[in-house]
């Protein structure tokens, strides 16, 4: 499992979270369950013909590049972000020692 992951969270009602090992997979998942699944109609004709191209050619990012230049601000992507598992907590005892709450 990694400890670093990269996520995109959709500001839709509800939210969509889509969590990927890396970027360029997180990439991918959005071009295939984000991009891919908009209606052609509520994409301009330009932009949709530069998206279907870009899926086309397997360009993911271009692609969510692209998707995010025509729905701004509904798409927030983090290439790179701690991914805790339950073993960080066994050492939460040691760790809370360490923190600026416990320092006088």
């Amino acid at each position: 499992m990694p400890r670093v992951v990269a996520c995109a969270v959709i500001r839709d009602d509800p939210p969509q979270v889509f969590v990927a090992e890396d970027i360029e997979t997180l990439n991918w998942v959005l071009a295939l369950r984000l991009i891919a699944r908009t209606p052609g109609r509520e994409v301009e004709a330009s932009a949709r013909e530069r998206l279907r191209a870009a899926l086309l050619d397997e360009q993911w990012g271009t692609a969510v590049e692209l998707w995010m230049q025509v729905h701004p601000g509904e798409v927030d992507v983090y290439p790179s972000f701690a991914f805790h598992t339950a073993g960080d907590v066994d050492l939460a005892f040691q760790e809370l020692q360490f923190t600026p709450l416990f320092q006088d």
